[in-house]
């Protein structure tokens, strides 16, 4: 299952460090962030629960970037 959601990031270089926070999280097969568009494309694994995987997403993210916001 793939899904799309709304971010705010400050620059480029955080999107990308988020990116990578998000492909390491348990649940998470894909995912790209794009600075432009301000979006986040996550791509689950099979049988994974997306609102659980995107809590976690979410906390790595904000370890890397405090100021990040997904809109799950």
């Amino acid at each position: 299952m793939k899904k799309s959601y709304k971010i705010e990031v400050d620059c480029a270089n955080c999107a990308n460090l988020m990116e990578g926070a998000a492909k390491g999280v348990e649940g998470v097969q894909d995912c790209v962030v794009n600075y432009m568009t301000l979006k986040m494309s996550v791509e689950f694994a099979d049988g994974a629960d997306p609102a659980d995987v995107m809590q976690k997403v979410s906390r790595a993210c904000k370890r890397i970037e405090p100021d990040c916001e997904i809109y799950i």
